[in-house]
């Protein structure tokens, strides 16, 4: 199983780097002198769009988890037409990012993280009751890894935002090939330290149940005895 999941995993970031970096490259390559820079870069976001629908469909992400893939997509895409011009729509993905770190230091703010969301979706698609998953994970040494997570999303969106906005000032328009390879590193490392995270949590999270579960059986035991001992 472990290794099918690693060979899995292997096989999505060859896709991620062919989808989000190497095609969208060379459709801005090939794509600036017959189409202009603006058209060129709105092509370039096709594959990407086309890819993360497919991821969408194919990991059966719902609820939370979907409507969240599903708006980011859409109102990417809806700013992405409204820009009218390359640098607009560079600069307005760097605003849009902004926009989606206030979005998670509210829900930081008011404890309701999105990463909380995220893992009881996922419980749920494992069979576990929603109720029961979300309960478990707001307990006392859960929950604050939940928003530790929730504050790496934070700090994963700064990061992006500067790197955008220091290629852009550097570079302009003209490093928008530059922009798709360092923004998909960058990507790769968050979404490694992001599932580190969220797979110690899960560690953290079954050695709680089994601590349950042992004191549950101990309590049990107790009971039978005293029923015993009355009789």
């Amino acid at each position: 199983m472990e290794k099918k999941q690693k060979k899995s995993g292997n096989k999505f970031i060859i896709l991620d780097l062919f989808f989000y970096a190497a095609i969208p490259y060379v459709l801005w390559k090939f794509g600036r002198d017959p189409f202009g820079d603006y058209i060129a870069m709105l092509i370039s976001t096709i594959p990407g769009f086309i890819y993360t629908v497919y991821r969408f469909l194919r990991e059966k992400q719902f609820n939370i988890t979907g409507l969240f893939v599903i708006a980011s997509l859409l109102l990417g895409t809806l700013v992405d037409l409204l820009s009218g011009s390359a640098e607009r729509m560079l600069w307005n993905g760097v605003y849009l990012g902004m926009f989606y770190v206030i979005v998670h230091f509210i829900a930081l703010t008011v404890k309701r993280p999105f990463a909380l969301y995220f893992a009881v979706d996922f419980a749920y698609l494992q069979g576990h009751d929603r109720k029961e998953s979300t309960k478990l994970f707001y307990e006392k040494g859960i929950f604050i890894w939940f928003q530790l997570i929730q504050l790496l999303f934070i700090v994963r969106g700064l990061f992006m935002a500067g790197l955008k906005v220091y290629l852009l000032k550097k570079y302009g328009v003209d490093g928008f090939d530059q922009m798709l390879i360092y923004r998909q590193i960058a990507s790769w490392i968050f979404g490694a330290l992001i599932t580190g995270m969220f797979f110690y949590t899960n560690v953290l999270i079954q050695k709680f149940v089994n601590l349950q579960l042992k004191r549950e059986r101990e309590s049990s035991i107790h009971r039978g005895i005293q029923e015993l001992t009355d009789k």
